[in-house]
């Protein structure tokens, strides 16, 4: 070995072991290694005898500690070499007509899920844990999508809720809730008042996938995440007199905030140049869309997505001269505040329509916004609305409750 240290530097000698290991077969092996010379052959015959880890700890750098033998593991019988070919050849135990066709869906012989709360809030979900509990944000999250995971194991998860769904349906089908004549029933798996389809998505149980109403010679479509007013007697009186109060013509661009089904623009669209629709229920832009195809109306567009992200940059695109009116229908909460500033500080806009459902609170805050003087720290710049006109319309008989229709104009 005195030899094999003095002619075979360091890099050599990896570089001869590599080339051993890459032409292993018979004839491939290179010239030394078939007609070895004779430092070559004492080489070789000490690596026959086990030694290999010793001659390769003889090349280790000055200061290094020697590499220990490997402790005795057993004979190698059998089950060492199966093991073996697990690691190397994964598929040996298939035939190659077997290799060709794997499984690659529902492939899993076993599922272990998870009970905790949801992205819902449902504590009850049945799933997998996605974030940690180090960061605080572990939320279990249904696994029914998972390519991976057979139905069997999906069925297990959702049993009970398919029990109860089926109940429900019965119910309402063949029960004493016939009686109802439902034309859809969805159900939504939630444990919030009220979600989105998004959050947690409407499953039909039965019937139609959407109810239609006609309401000033339109025919509506109507999803069930969509906002419609309950009363659609009272809703044709509502947004006939929004329409009356807008005042718009055939060189007016009418743009509707927070739009729901698109009803109030599409109903005045003949009357003016444009409609655009702004609406955050993506299920309702959806029906908006419908509507117009099936009624004709080509002069409409609507956008899915939070009016204060939307607003400003569509208004921008309007500073053209051409006359602005704008109608806003929020929920309870109000306007937010930057759809507020995006009003105020575009001069387009000379006429507002305010559809209030509750007039204290938020929607007060917004009218004070929408009144006063210009106010550079709050970023409204622009000229103030007055009011001019407010209509109730009452929508909710027997109830204290109705729309109030406020006119602004600056």
């Amino acid at each position: 070995m005195a030899g094999l240290k003095r002619r075979v530097p360091m890099h050599s000698l990896r570089y001869f072991i590599s080339m051993v290991g890459l032409f292993s077969k018979s004839g491939l092996l290179p010239w030394y290694a078939r007609n070895p010379p004779g430092w070559s052959q004492l080489f070789l015959g000490t690596v026959c005898k086990g030694d290999f880890t010793h001659v390769v700890a003889t090349k280790c750098q000055k200061g290094q500690k020697s590499q220990k033998k490997p402790s005795h593991l057993g004979p190698l019988d059998g089950s060492w070499q199966e093991r073996l070919a697990d690691v190397v050849t994964p598929l040996w135990r298939l035939s190659y007509e077997e290799q060709l066709k794997p499984v690659i869906n529902g492939y899993r012989n076993k599922s272990t899920f998870s009970v905790n709360r949801g992205p819902d809030g449902n504590p009850k979900t049945v799933g997998y844990y996605l974030g940690t509990w180090r960061d605080g944000n572990i939320v279990c999250v249904r696994s029914n999508n998972l390519k991976n995971i057979p139905e069997k194991h999906s069925q297990v998860a959702q049993e009970e809720l398919h029990v109860q769904k089926e109940t429900v349906k019965e119910f309402f089908i063949r029960g004493p809730g016939a009686a109802c004549d439902l034309t859809s029933l969805y159900f939504q798996e939630s444990t919030m008042t009220r979600c989105s389809h998004q959050q947690s998505p409407y499953q039909l149980l039965f019937g139609e996938p959407y109810i239609f109403e006609e309401l000033l010679s339109l025919k509506i479509r109507i999803s069930p995440d969509a906002f419609f007013q309950i009363n659609t007697a009272g809703a044709e009186m509502l947004y006939r007199t929004v329409g009356e109060l807008t005042g718009v013509n055939s060189d007016t661009i009418l743009l509707d905030i927070c739009c729901g089904t698109g009803v109030i623009g599409l109903s005045l669209a003949q009357h003016t140049s444009q409609v655009l629709g702004i609406e955050l229920v993506e299920q309702a832009v959806e029906d908006a869309r419908w509507t117009a195809a099936f009624n004709g109306i080509t002069n409409s567009e609507f956008h899915t997505g939070r009016a204060e992200k939307i607003l400003p940059g569509l208004l921008k695109s309007k500073e053209d001269g051409q006359s602005v009116v704008a109608v806003v229908n929020p929920a309870r909460a109000g306007l937010h505040y930057k759809v507020i500033q995006a009003i105020r500080n575009c001069g387009a806009i000379r006429t507002l329509v305010f559809v209030s459902c509750k007039l204290h609170g938020e929607s007060t805050r917004n009218i004070i916004e929408l009144c006063c003087p210009p106010d550079s720290a709050k970023k409204h710049l622009g000229e103030p609305f007055v009011l001019q006109q407010a209509v109730p319309v009452d929508l909710f008989p027997h109830t204290p409750h109705c729309e109030l229709v406020l006119l602004f104009t600056r």
